[in-house]
């Protein structure tokens, strides 16, 4: 475990996807930081006035700016003109970009201004499938992946302290990808939760706050944090049939689950489940012995908070259409009450 250092105030620069489901890490790190006594600006990508700002995070952005953090919208080929010109920043996070063309422009622009620390959000989809799991950083990764060329070009752009954190699947208020919403959606209408396979895969579900934490630790730690690559995970692995007995068990219902061959269906598994049918967990190995990290995420404590917000706006009698999963229960003559 590396030594903790001395914690200085620093102006951190986050750079913010417009959407997905990485947009709620910006979201919960600004908060974070700034809730540590550090100055936060976040530039979101795009236009204020744009339809996906009604949306959350974005219109939870209130949040930020009442502990004193910025927000401005933008292009970020022009990322010094939107955040003022001249305007230099201890920190730069690149919360956005999937790609060299995307990251480049804000890469260069930080090293250029003077920047200390560039941290990236990657992902922990460019690992290699691999018949040994979980994943650690080390393991083999897609080569052509756009996420890897972008952490080959911040290491070579020799900040004063550079790492990359790659996420998998996370929870969490504000985040606006579905997740455990689709088992919700399903069990609180009494269908039947249509599984891949035999539902014994395993992933990682991380709650957004477990991945802020690493990243505040890599900003108030950056010289243990240099040079390094961090899964930015939990601690745990789930599988699907735990995780959706954990969905009816916070929401006080009967789970029924149905297995199928996607194949043999003749549907697409990206399309009609929200995780990968396979065994795909990664294990945050660095962020414990290099940060001293440690997980908070708990399922069952975790997921009926998020139970209790989806009841909270309604969505568990928001009129839904099920038109894969029907065409799935046909094919294994599976009845559904109406």
């Amino acid at each position: 475990m590396a030594n903790a250092a001395v914690k200085t105030k620093k102006k951190v620069l986050i750079v913010n996807t417009n959407s997905g489901g990485h947009a709620v890490i910006g979201f919960y790190i600004a908060k974070d930081l700034l809730g540590s006594g550090h100055d936060v600006t976040v530039l979101t990508v795009g236009d204020e006035a744009s339809d996906k700002m009604k949306k959350p995070p974005f219109n939870r952005f209130d949040e930020i700016t009442s502990l004193g953090g910025r927000t401005v919208w933008g292009d970020l080929a022009k990322v010094g003109e939107v955040v003022g010109d001249g305007v230099a920043f201890d920190v730069v996070l690149d919360n956005n970009g999937k790609d060299l063309d995307a990251v480049r422009p804000v890469a260069d622009w930080a090293k250029n201004s003077g920047a200390g620390q560039f941290l990236f959000i990657s992902s922990a989809g460019i690992y290699k499938t691999s018949y040994e799991v979980p994943h650690v950083e080390g393991d083999p990764v897609k080569e052509d992946a756009g996420h890897v060329a972008v952490e080959k070009y911040v290491a070579g752009l020799s900040f004063g302290s550079w790492a990359t954190f790659r996420p998998q699947y996370m929870i969490g208020s504000g985040n606006n990808k579905d997740c455990e919403e689709w088992f919700f959606d399903r069990i609180v209408r009494g269908r039947p939760v249509p599984i891949p396979g035999s539902g014994m895969q395993l992933t990682n579900i991380s709650h957004v706050r477990d991945l802020s934490s690493m990243l505040v630790l890599a900003v108030e730690n950056a010289e243990a944090a240099n040079g390094n690559i961090f899964n930015c995970v939990s601690d745990r692995a789930v599988t699907f049939n735990g995780l959706a007995k954990i969905c009816a068990q916070v929401a006080g219902r009967e789970l029924k689950i149905a297995y199928y061959d996607p194949k043999a269906v003749g549907v697409d598994a990206k399309k009609a489940f929200p995780f990968r049918n396979m065994h795909f967990y990664a294990e945050p190995r660095a962020a414990k012995s290099v940060l001293g990290w440690s997980s908070t995420t708990n399922l069952p404590e975790d997921l009926k908070e998020r139970y209790d917000e989806y009841v909270k706006i309604g969505r568990d009698k928001k009129q839904m259409q099920f038109d894969i999963d029907d065409k799935i229960l046909e094919s294994l003559k599976v009845t559904v009450a109406v």
